[in-house]
Formats: C-alpha cells, sequence, structure tokens
C-alpha cells in the first residue's frame, strides 16, 4: 500500500468513526491518530534507511576506487624498484 493509498483508507475510516456514538468515537479517533502516528514514523524511519544505504552504496564505491589506486600504484613502484619481476 503506498502513501496516498493509506491516506485515503485513513480519511474513509475517520469518516466512518465520525457517525459513530461518542464514547466509541474517542477511543477510535485516538486509535486512528497513532496510526497515523506510527505510519509517519515509519516512513521517516525508512527515509533514513534509504539515506544510509545511499551513503554506504557511496563509500564502498570510494573504497574499491582506493583500492584499485593503491593496487595500480603499487604495481608502479615494484617495477620501479625490480624491473621486470613484478608482473
Amino acid at each position: 500500500m503506498n502513501d496516498q493509498d493509506f491516506k485515503a483508507k485513513l480519511t474513509d475510516l475517520l469518516d466512518q468513526i465520525s457517525d459513530l456514538p461518542p464514547a466509541e468515537r474517542t477511543r477510535l479517533e485516538r486509535l486512528a491518530s497513532e496510526t497515523q502516528q506510527r505510519h509517519d514514523r515509519m516512513k521517516k524511519t525508512l527515509g533514513d534507511l534509504q539515506e544510509s544505504l545511499d551513503y554506504l552504496r557511496l563509500s564502498v564505491k570510494y573504497l574499491v576506487f582506493d583500492l584499485e589506486a593503491t593496487r595500480r600504484e603499487n604495481h608502479y613502484l615494484r617495477n620501479l624498484i625490480q624491473p621486470g619481476e613484478a608482473e
């Protein structure tokens, strides 16, 4: 269920709750509000997780690039020290 569907269903639920007697309405409105808050927190957490994963991917790319550069430099320096042997 995407965010738009969730909001539509929650709005529909709140409309149905508004037709109930006051004693039941208060409790169900509170539960609906808590559900909305949990959904918002979950969405924020998911966004934070996505951002962390993006940062991790970028960091890994930089580490791989650095490793490859270090290997090239190592190979080059070995050739300077011992020509013909480090192939």
